[in-house]
């Protein structure tokens, strides 16, 4: 045995138990027949594919097989609300208090967040137009750069945005990654649609006014509002999807309990964020509580439902296609 094929066995592990024993030697050999000459360690395609195999066939023998769909589904409201903050807050930058206010600013714009902005609206482009793999890689590099303004702005001594404005966008921006491999048209132009919507009725509102402040007293309101509409779109989702027994809009839900929580971090945190009502302390408190309770509560529904499910009642030995027991 080389070490190509003790590490594809390590990886294997991510599959159960029976479905190695049943299928382990078929698919390390697959693996091992299309690796390059001379290679060592799997290639990060193949890694991810092995993992994510193996999450699959879990989740399938635990008879959630509809938790996917469900990842999916959420990651396509994570990323049409990702757009439309990046459309809200965009144009926003481009409204800085008058010089003569003496309110520091970034050249026209208000803050070094212009940079994320831009990045996540050419994410709802690049969504719209181009294959997949494209689009993650895009997604990817706007999570890049919505945390580079915070060593930016120490470096060029610079405003930016708050970090529970920029935190939602990167928890947003994480979910958004789940998108299918295969999205429809529909699907496609989804971000871009709202995207442009936020742009045109955020350009209608603000106008030619003076914005300078409105990360603080703005952001402190208008974040907490957008993890509730959020959680009433799922909700409804989730009712209508139930009604033709599609369980995916339950777990949609379930999923954007964290972004919309990290959301609602300035509500969380007892206060609206003007004048430091609220303190560091206190935001960081909710985000940290955020960050635990909503996994917490998709792993805890996923438990129920596996003991739940009629195939995790049925004794005998599970079959390692499809999970199911004999």
């Amino acid at each position: 045995m080389n070490d190509l094929e003790r590490r594809y066995l390590r990886l294997l592990h991510a599959y159960p138990a029976d479905y190695r024993r049943a299928r382990g030697a078929e698919i390390v050999g697959t693996y091992l027949d299309l690796a390059d000459p001379g290679r060592r360690w799997p290639s990060p395609a193949d890694a991810a594919d092995l993992l994510r195999g193996g999450l699959r066939q879990r989740l399938r023998a635990a008879g959630v097989t509809d938790l996917i769909p469900g990842v999916r589904l959420a990651a396509l409201l994570a990323l049409v609300t990702a757009s439309a903050l990046a459309g809200v807050w965009g144009v926003a930058e481009l409204h800085p208090t008058p010089t003569e206010w003496g309110v520091p600013h970034v050249g026209p714009f208000v803050s070094l967040g212009v940079v994320a902005w831009a990045a996540w609206l050419l994410t709802a482009v690049v969504i719209a137009v181009a294959p997949i793999r494209i689009a993650r890689l895009t997604i990817v590099l706007a999570l890049l750069l919505t945390l580079a303004p915070l060593p930016m702005a120490v470096a060029l001594d610079a405003p930016r945005p708050p970090l529970f404005v920029l935190l939602p966008q990167v928890v947003l921006g994480l979910l958004g990654l789940a998108l299918p491999d295969r999205p429809s048209r529909a699907v496609r132009l989804a971000p871009l649609l709202s995207a442009l919507l936020a742009l045109a009725a955020t350009e209608f509102l603000v106008g030619s006014d003076a914005m300078g402040g409105y990360y603080a007293p703005t952001a402190a309101r208008f974040l907490p509002t957008v993890g509730g509409l959020l959680l009433v779109v799922g909700t409804l989702l989730a009712m209508g999807l139930a009604l033709g027994g599609d369980a995916r809009g339950g777990w949609a839900l379930v999923t954007l309990l964290t972004p919309a929580g990290f959301l609602a971090v300035p509500a969380l945190a007892g206060g609206t964020g003007i004048h430091g009502a609220v303190t560091f302390t206190q935001l960081a408190a909710s985000a940290v509580a955020v960050a635990l309770a909503g996994p917490a509560v998709l792993l805890l529904a996923i438990l129920v439902r596996a003991r739940l499910s009629p195939v995790t009642k049925r004794g005998g030995e599970a079959c390692p296609t499809c999970g199911t027991r004999a």
